[in-house]
């Protein structure tokens, strides 16, 4: 295992990076640290909350899981890059709406997870959205402004 600095070129919400970090850096750390894109929030660091994901090549990911190497050449979206200009995303818009976000922590991950889920099934049943949410945890909301959200966005997309 190599303990120097590697060159890393990913495009991140749409803008070309060359990165210089160590292979087994965590993505959210970089993300974080060195493109200060702090939207990414770090809850557990061990892949269970779901708080730190981000789309790696359309993939919903933990980013707390993946070294910084695995993303040499990726295409990353983070919460940041979700709105264009002045205009939120519906998904983003719906949690708003709803108060789908208390204390901000799990909002970026469950964004882009229902995100995701949207681009998978414009349609997603009640089922369906549980299952799409079920790698993020939120202990404020009790998950039904979540839900009501989520299928406001079905309807709005």
């Amino acid at each position: 295992m190599t303990t120097e600095k590697i060159t890393i070129s990913c495009t991140v919400n749409g803008t070309a990076h060359s990165l210089r970090a160590y292979p087994m850096a965590r993505l959210l750390d970089v993300l974080r640290e060195e493109l200060q894109l702090t939207g990414t929030k770090e809850g557990c660091g061990e892949g269970e909350c779901g708080a730190c994901s981000v789309l790696l090549n359309g993939e919903l990911v933990n980013s707390c899981l993946i070294p910084i190497a695995q993303a040499n050449g990726a295409e990353i979206t983070t919460i940041e890059g979700i709105a264009h200009d002045d205009q939120l995303h519906a998904v983003q818009q719906a949690f708003l709406t709803h108060g789908g976000a208390q204390c901000g922590i799990c909002t970026p991950g469950m964004v882009l997870a229902a995100i995701s889920l949207l681009e998978c099934n414009p349609q997603p049943t009640e089922a369906d959205i549980r299952t799409g949410l079920a790698g993020n945890l939120c202990r404020c909301t009790g998950y039904m402004k979540i839900f009501a959200a989520v299928v406001q966005a079905c309807q709005k997309q």
